[in-house]
C-alpha cells in the first residue's frame, strides 16, 4: 500500500509536532511548516519555513509536494494564534494578525489542498476550532471570532469539495498544556475545565484520536462536522 502523504501546519511544537510524529509512526510521508526553524527532525518528514497567511509561500509548499508526489491525501490545519485580552484592550493590529493566521491561513491551505486532492478524487481536510467558540469565552473575542469563521469555512468547503471526494471537518480542543495557554491565569483554565462534561485538561492523544477518525478512508461519509473535546 502506498504511504499516505500528509501535510500539517504549525509543526514546530505542541499539537502540530505531536501530530507530525504520530503520523510518521503510522507510516505517513509527512510535510510540515512553521514560521521558524525546527529543533527536531525525523526520517520521512520535510519541513517548510513559511507564513501560513502568505499566498506565495503557501503555493510554494504545494508546488513542492506536487513535484515530489503528485498528490496530497491529508491536510491538518493546526497552525493558529490566540489573543487573550478584553476586547477594549485588544489593538487592531492583534485582531488582524489573529484573523490572518487563523482564517486566511486556513482558507489558503484548504484551497490549495483541494486543487491537488481533486486530481485523485480523494482527500481529508481537518481544521482546528476551539471550545472557546461554544463557551463564548470572555477575553477572547478576536480568537473566538477567528475560529467561528473557521467553522463556517468548514461548513461551506465541505459542500464545495464533496464532489471531489474531499471531506472537511473540524476538531475543537479543550485547554491542553501548550504555549497557547501558558500565559492564561490558572483560575481561568480551571473555570473552563469545570464547564466540560469530563473535567480535565486535554491531551495530545485526545486530539490525535479524533484526527485519526476524520482521516480514515472509511470516513468518506463524514464531512462538515465539528467535534469538541471534553463533552461540551
Amino acid at each position: 500500500m502506498t504511504a499516505p502523504v500528509t501535510l500539517i501546519t504549525g509543526t514546530r511544537k505542541g499539537i502540530g509536532r505531536f501530530l507530525a510524529e504520530h503520523y510518521l509512526a503510522r507510516g505517513h510521508i509527512v510535510y510540515g511548516c512553521s514560521r521558524g526553524e525546527l529543533d527536531w527532525s525525523a526520517d520521512g518528514y520535510t519541513h517548510f519555513i513559511a507564513d501560513v497567511a502568505d499566498e506565495k509561500e503557501v503555493k510554494r509548499i504545494f508546488s513542492g509536494i506536487r513535484r515530489e508526489h503528485g498528490r496530497l491525501d491529508n491536510l491538518i490545519n493546526n497552525a493558529g494564534i490566540a489573543s487573550m485580552n478584553h476586547s477594549l484592550l485588544t489593538p487592531l493590529s492583534t485582531v488582524r494578525k489573529v484573523l490572518e493566521t487563523n482564517v486566511v491561513g486556513c482558507f489558503l491551505f484548504c484551497r490549495e489542498a483541494a486543487k491537488l486532492m481533486k486530481k485523485n478524487d480523494y482527500g481529508r481536510i481537518v481544521n482546528f476550532s476551539t471550545v472557546a467558540v461554544p463557551l463564548k469565552l470572555e477575553g477572547e473575542a478576536a480568537y473566538v471570532a477567528s475560529k467561528a469563521a473557521v467553522e463556517g469555512l468548514t461548513n461551506v468547503l465541505s459542500r464545495e469539495f464533496a464532489g471531489m471526494g474531499v471531506t472537511v471537518n473540524t476538531i475543537g480542543p479543550v485547554p491542553i498544556e501548550t504555549d497557547l495557554i501558558r500565559s492564561v491565569p490558572e483560575d481561568k483554565i480551571q473555570d473552563i475545565v469545570k464547564r466540560q462534561t469530563i473535567e480535565r485538561l486535554g491531551r495530545f492523544e485526545d486530539v490525535a484520536n479524533v484526527a485519526d477518525f476524520f482521516l480514515q478512508p472509511e470516513s468518506d461519509f463524514v464531512t462538515g462536522q465539528h467535534i469538541y473535546l471534553g463533552g461540551l
